[in-house]
């Protein structure tokens, strides 16, 4: 019987180095093949692959900074904590409840 043979999974690092190496075009695809032991074919579509993706590289436009989306919650939480806190103070103070701080002896 033949041996079978098991695919090669091959990481993107590599692969990328290959494609590099084909759109630099100093070797042809079969030295590349020969060299890396990967088909002609494979090294082929793994070039159109950079050449395809190297367009969305520079799509994205300058602008504000990503901001952490748990760092946002937490300062939209202590904005809103504060908002609630003054709203607080003032009903107590326009009713006449006085809060902590207004209108005790000795403050």
């Amino acid at each position: 019987m033949s041996e079978v043979k098991k695919r090669i999974q091959h990481s993107a690092e590599f692969k990328a180095r290959v494609g590099l190496e084909a759109l630099k075009e100093q070797k042809t695809l079969n030295q590349l093949s020969q060299e890396y032991g990967v088909h002609p074919v494979m090294i082929g579509k793994w070039k159109q692959e950079i050449q395809n993706q190297a367009k969305s590289l520079f799509d994205t436009k300058r602008g504000p900074k990503v901001v952490d989306e748990a760092n946002k919650t937490t300062e939209n939480l202590y904005s809103e904590i504060g908002k609630l806190k003054m709203s607080l103070d003032w009903l107590k103070k326009k009713s006449g409840i006085s809060p902590k701080g207004y209108g005790e002896p000795g403050s």
